[in-house]
């Protein structure tokens, strides 16, 4: 048995020592400083995870000691924290073993590292010495690895040293002063990898695109963005634009009053007042996808889009194009299929109906997140999409003519956008708001 815990301890060390690490925390501000949670998006991957606001995220290129089989399941446990002088680390041991405790700095070089001969049991140390600053703690043994985050703010620096500062009973635990301390959870990352992180506090949601190269501080801006129906939308910043992230899918109108839902196709087709429906009448597919709206419903003076926000204009959705693909010709002569890669760049990407052709199936590189949510044309009838996966559409707040206005397609096998200043009123499209 020791032979074997000392040969799980040195390649527990060998794979610490050598993975490339970069550490990402978060922070919130605007209507919210909390951050709840972070959904973290790899997005080269196809890979996602849920962590508290609170934690630091690992990108690694190896999963390294969380390999390990038989972790043992438990807490570690840091107090006072923040501190300006002496931290406590509390923490069970499984087992007689080795344990290791490496202390780092926020760029991953190691600062203090350890070795002590445990027995089995709930143990105290001591950490002192630190600057001002972070500090991830990593203790790993054979069964167990525990991960936390010291924050200094001490004025004095000295050598930081730890030492161990006895063995407790459950009964003798300290009651006051004690807490949980916030985790480093690591996630598999290659260089060049794109990250969709959705930072979440409350009812707000906001998204960040991360290209990470080094050490991150990730702050999210919270936006109240919340309609008739009280949807609560996440929004994302593109450019000097604050976009909704999601389409919408109110069924009422900023006032309150009740935007019909016509599901009869010859009834849709005969309309000239404002109207939604789901596509195919399914309620789960307006849920997700969002509502589809004639145009009627996108003029009406009683709004559609929350408090504080209004349907994208056509000038607005060319200043977006511009921003993300500068090959994209929006001269207003410029009809039809524009850009080179506007159109994968606007997809979402990773298990949704765009995944067709290698080419052109989204990249969701600026967060915007445009979903296959297909359409209705002006005589009722649904989109050419047998199984759902075909295009979509959304309207601007911009009129051409008494009966067309304008408005814009991606499309499941091109690159670009499809762009058309000819669209029936009556169509139905997708609808996303623009920040006032």
């Amino acid at each position: 048995m020791k032979n074997f815990l000392t040969t799980a301890w040195v390649l527990c060390l060998i794979t610490v020592t050598t993975a490339q690490n970069y550490f990402i925390s978060f922070a919130g501000t605007g209507a919210s400083s909390n951050v709840d949670s972070v959904l973290v998006e790899n997005l080269s991957q196809c890979t996602n995870m849920t962590i508290n606001g609170s934690d630091i995220l690992n990108l690694t290129t190896t999963v390294g000691i969380e390999d390990f089989n038989n972790v043992y399941e438990g807490s570690v446990q840091v107090y006072p924290n923040p501190s300006a002088s002496d931290f406590s680390i509390e923490f069970d041991v499984a087992m007689d073993e080795r344990i290791s405790i490496v202390l780092y700095e926020v760029t991953g070089k190691t600062i203090l590292q350890t070795l002590f001969f445990m027995h089995k049991g709930h143990h105290v140390f001591s950490i002192k010495g630190l600057s001002t600053g972070f500090y991830p703690l990593q203790i790993v043994s054979a069964h167990c690895i525990y991960t936390a985050k010291l924050i200094s703010n001490g004025s004095k620096s000295c050598i930081p040293e730890i030492s161990h500062s006895g063995q407790l009973n459950r009964i003798d635990l300290p009651k006051k002063n004690k807490h949980h301390n916030k985790a480093i959870i690591s996630m598999l990352f290659n260089a060049g990898d794109t990250l969709k992180l959705t930072g979440k506090s409350g009812q707000f949601r906001t998204v960040k695109m991360l290209f990470p190269t080094q050490d991150d501080a990730v702050t999210f801006d919270f936006t109240v963005c919340t309609d008739a129906d009280s949807n609560h939308y996440a929004v994302v910043q593109i450019g000097n634009q604050l976009w909704m992230q999601e389409n919408l899918k109110t069924t009422h109108y900023r006032d309150g009053s009740p935007i019909p839902n016509v599901t009869d196709s010859a009834t849709w087709g005969s309309l000239s007042s404002g109207a939604y429906c789901n596509y195919h009448n399914d309620t789960t597919e307006g849920n997700y996808y969002g509502r589809l709206y004639n145009f009627y419903a996108v003029a009406d003076t009683r709004n559609i889009c929350p408090a504080g926000w209004h349907v994208t204009s056509n000038p607005e959705w060319n200043i977006l194009e511009k921003f993300l693909d500068p090959t994209v010709d929006t001269s207003a002569s410029a009809w039809m299929g524009r850009g080179t890669i506007i159109g994968r760049i606007l997809k979402e990407s990773c298990n949704t109906r765009w995944a067709y052709l290698d080419t052109t199936w989204g990249l969701n590189s600026a967060g915007f997140s445009a979903l296959c949510a297909n359409f209705r044309n002006n005589t009722g009838a649904w989109s050419l999409a047998p199984n759902n996966d075909h295009d979509d559409a959304f309207w601007t707040s911009t009129p051409y003519s008494v009966n067309t206005a304008w408005g814009l397609s991606l499309r499941w096998c091109f690159s670009d956008i499809y762009v058309m200043p000819l669209i029936n009123m009556k169509s139905g499209s997708s609808v996303r708001c623009i920040k006032d």
